[in-house]
């Protein structure tokens, strides 16, 4: 009686307990853990199966195929030593119809490249083979003519033997070390010509004289390139002439050929006592060489910082010059002037005209000629 009565209030329950404000509610059962057997039953239930597509066989070296429509482009094949990439294939229909080749030979090793830029490398009309081609061309012309021609090696010959003619020259003609390749040529040409060579003309020796005197305070360039200007001014160095000069016409000089007001009025002096010497002497030229007894004096310097500016020989000349009025006559003028008329021989023992110059001063003074000038 009491079971029958209860079910009814169960089921009572359960329905008004499901619509309690509109929604669902847990029913009493809902909370019981299933058992056992109903795990089971669970866990061995069948599930549901997916409807797939059928899929077709593909090849082992080809991915899995896309979705993507097919592209249009023709199926990629590869041959000889070009290698596949996975790149290169557009779609999955080309990937199935490529067709497999011989795998080449491991060139990648011997160039020692990544197989990458053997791809790049190897591809028939590529940019950087047509430059690697190009380059290798290039290298081998110029072996070809560097071998052929030898033009490196025949310019460096022809530099060395240009050089060694010059050395053999220069051994040749040595000149004295004040010479140098920056000289003036009229210097070298009086150095090679009238320097040193014995001189016995008077008019000569009164002309270089002056020009000793002139050198002063100036250098021998200057000077010789002045020597025409001096030999007009003072009428080739005749010395009854310019004995003759007048105040107006050494100022002319002054005016006229830029000579300096002193080295006229010393040269009108000097020739004065040049004509009482001849008239003492016979000639300027005896007076002047009898302090060397008519004999140059032959020296053997062998360096330029050896040649003295002056020496005991040129201060005995100067004193007595001094003596008898001659002016711009000191030891180390008349040193250089003993040196230009060839009274003293001061080339280098190294120069080629210290011999020529030694020969000519055995020679008779006589003989003896003045260089055409």
């Amino acid at each position: 009686m009491c079971s029958s009565k209860s079910k009814p209030r169960s089921d009572m329950t359960q329905d008004t307990i499901a619509q309690i404000n509109g929604r669902p509610v847990l029913q009493p059962k809902s909370n019981q853990v299933p058992t056992l057997d109903r795990r089971n039953s669970l866990k061995k239930s069948p599930q549901p199966k997916l409807t797939t597509r059928p899929t077709r066989p593909v090849s082992l070296i080809s991915p899995p195929i896309s979705p993507k429509p097919k592209s249009p482009r023709q199926p990629v094949v590869k041959t000889g030593k070009d290698v596949v990439s996975c790149k290169d294939l557009s779609s999955s229909s080309d990937k199935v119809n490529v067709r497999l080749v011989p795998k080449p030979k491991p060139v990648a090793k011997t160039l020692k490249m990544p197989t990458a830029d053997l791809l790049i490398v190897q591809k028939p009309g590529s940019i950087a083979a047509a430059r690697r081609e190009e380059v290798a061309m290039k290298q081998e012309e110029r072996k070809k003519k560097i071998a052929h021609y030898g033009r490196a090696k025949s310019n460096k010959k022809k530099s060395i033997e240009v050089v060694d003619n010059q050395d053999a020259i220069e051994q040749e003609k040595k000149r004295c070390s004040f010479i140098t390749p920056n000289s003036d040529p009229i210097y070298v040409a009086y150095h090679d010509e009238e320097w040193g060579v014995p001189t016995h003309d008077d008019n000569l020796l009164f002309e270089l004289l002056v020009l000793t005197g002139a050198q002063v305070g100036s250098d021998w360039t200057s000077v010789l390139k002045k020597r025409n200007t001096f030999r007009e001014a003072f009428s080739g160095f005749d010395a009854e002439l310019v004995a003759e000069f007048n105040d107006k016409k050494i100022r002319s000089i002054t005016t006229d050929y830029g000579i300096d007001l002193g080295q006229v009025l010393a040269a009108v002096d000097n020739s004065k006592q040049i004509l009482k010497v001849k008239r003492e002497f016979g000639s300027f030229n005896k007076y002047l060489w009898g302090f060397v007894k008519y004999k140059p004096i032959i020296t053997q310097y062998t360096s330029r910082q050896k040649i003295p500016v002056k020496t005991s020989k040129s201060e005995s000349v100067s004193k007595d010059m001094v003596r008898r009025g001659f002016r711009f006559v000191g030891p180390a003028v008349i040193h250089s002037f003993m040196q230009a008329a060839g009274m003293t021989n001061d080339h280098l023992v190294t120069c080629p005209r210290h011999l020529q110059c030694t020969a000519l001063a055995a020679q008779p003074p006589v003989a003896a000629v003045a260089p055409a000038l």
